[in-house]
């Protein structure tokens, strides 16, 4: 049967392909990384789907993958652990939601990696509510003044932009009094303190804001639109934590067969490896499906889908490498408390994802939280009662 080619693609494609080849050949890819990815902003292939002259071409977001297996292959200049914020639901919400300077100041830095973004979004009584936090932003002329407290806001010790939504209309139902900022991490009155993860060190963080100074430029969105701002944030969110395609027998089912080439076991282990890497398999297949069919802009629920499934299959499949690894699988190497601040400072150990995996069934949204969503938005299943959704915040009782 004959394979019918879409030629628009197919000439996107090679036209992509050809600009990666004079990426590669003008500019040294294990040379300096500022200059390496900045070079690749500036060549439309950070978000290929992105408008021209905001890191992109217009094309579509399957060509972003092209783009990036061959990257992968030639350079270590790839967005760590500490870019994924910014690169997974920064850029996208700002190619959403923010103005024209908003998208020109920040998006070349922000891929770069220059500059660090974190999500000041849960607090301690509004963690799966997000629609219900406290934080609270008064307009003082042309700027606005925050206090506050957020949690769990990953490296927040090392960022240079936070990603805040406060309430600034306590008399509105709580969906609708929130207000979108960004605000600079070193602002006078931003208080960082380390969160200690039973890993040892403290990636995550709580953000303590006193009389915060945001100029108003630095809204995203107008008064009131907090929540539809960070509708598109969380969506992008779960598309970075499980949504994104990756390469056969990578990540979490990577590390197990790994671990089972070195450790082996019985026939009823291997066969326990083989149907932990078909899920694995399964998983990353229906993301790839999902990918090629994603659009620009808010995802749709796959998102949340691939969160919910990568959440719950990453503690599986650690639990049996940790097994497998017999006694060796105890000796965790050090619990000492440290404050990461590169990726070098986070040891690729088996060991240490095992402990580390915990936190995905929590973060980006509970793996409760998941199913309601689905549920509810997938399915057609009757909502879960909510008794405030119409009251202002302002009479919502809370603990």
């Amino acid at each position: 049967m004959t394979q019918i080619v879409d030629p628009a693609t197919s000439s996107d494609e090679a036209r992509v392909l050809e600009l990666v080849d004079r990426l590669l050949s003008e500019h040294d890819p294990h040379g300096d990384r500022y200059d390496f990815m900045g070079a690749q902003f500036d060549m439309g292939l950070a978000w290929v789907h992105f408008p021209v002259g905001h890191g992109g071409l217009g094309l579509s977001p399957r060509l972003q993958e092209v783009i990036d297996e061959r990257l992968d292959a030639a350079t270590e200049h790839r967005p760590s652990f500490f870019h994924v914020i910014g690169h997974g639901m920064g850029a996208p919400m700002l190619n959403t939601h923010g103005t024209e300077e908003q998208k020109q100041r920040h998006l070349k830095p922000l891929f770069t990696g220059a500059e660090v973004w974190c999500q000041l979004f849960s607090e301690p009584g509004a963690g799966s509510d997000v629609a219900g936090l406290a934080t609270r932003a008064i307009q003082d002329g042309e700027e606005w003044v925050v206090n506050g407290q957020k949690v769990w806001t990953t490296v927040a010790h090392v960022a240079k932009w936070g990603m805040l939504v406060a309430r600034t209309d306590p008399e509105l139902p709580k969906h609708q009094g929130m207000t979108y900022f960004l605000m600079d991490m070193e602002s006078e009155g931003v208080e960082v303190r380390p969160l200690r993860q039973i890993t040892g060190e403290a990636e995550f963080n709580e953000v303590y804001m006193t009389d915060v100074r945001i100029p108003d430029a630095q809204r995203i969105g107008d008064r009131g639109d907090g929540w539809k701002v960070a509708l598109t944030t969380l969506m992008n969110e779960r598309v970075a934590i499980g949504g994104n395609p990756t390469p056969r027998n990578s990540g979490a089912i990577g590390d197990l067969v790994e671990v089972w080439r070195e450790h082996g076991g019985t026939e009823e282990d291997r066969d326990r490896v083989m149907k932990l890497w078909v899920e694995a398999e399964a998983a990353r297949l229906t993301n790839l499906r999902a990918y090629e069919n994603r659009t620009a802009g808010t995802p749709g629920p796959e998102g949340s889908t691939a969160k919910l499934v990568y959440a719950e299959l990453n503690k599986r499949i650690y639990e049996l490498a940790t097994e497998l690894m017999g006694p060796a699988g105890m000796l965790y190497d050090t619990y000492a408390f440290i404050q990461p601040e590169t990726p070098e400072d986070m040891p690729e150990d088996v060991r240490r994802r095992f402990l580390r995996v915990r936190a995905n069934s929590i973060e980006g949204g509970t793996s409760e939280i998941m199913k309601n969503i689905l549920g509810e938005r997938v399915l057609g299943l009757p909502g879960e009662p909510r008794v405030d959704k119409d009251l202002p915040w302002a009479k919502v009782p809370r603990s």
